[in-house]
């Protein structure tokens, strides 16, 4: 493997939550291919799309992440190892006070 692959590999997994991506790939990418009209009897079910969240793509400063990370991490020493980039954002947003943010956010 290459230097450079190996640098995007590590880049990725900063990155994606590994949660999220075996969902969505789970539901898109390793479904089931056709089969041939000899397994007629089988019944395709479509993929079951979660409902109850949404995978989004947000921009934030390379600080910000580092930062979400550091945090992330913290939290893990911390006995809590479930925690991850989605569930902190979620957690804080359920903290803020609508009145006290900022006019020039």
């Amino acid at each position: 493997m290459s230097s450079d692959q190996s640098d995007y590999r590590g880049a990725a997994r900063t990155l994606l939550d590994r949660d999220e991506v075996q969902s969505v790939l789970s539901g898109a990418f390793y479904t089931n291919a056709p089969e041939s009209e000899a397994c007629e009897e089988r019944v395709e079910r479509p993929a079951a799309k979660p409902a109850h969240y949404k995978v989004i793509c947000i921009s934030m400063y390379n600080e910000d992440l580092e930062h979400l990370d550091e945090m992330v991490e913290r939290l893990k020493t911390r006995g809590l190892t479930k925690a991850n980039r989605s569930a902190l954002i979620r957690y804080a947003l359920g903290l803020v006070d609508l009145d006290k943010v900022p006019r020039g956010l």
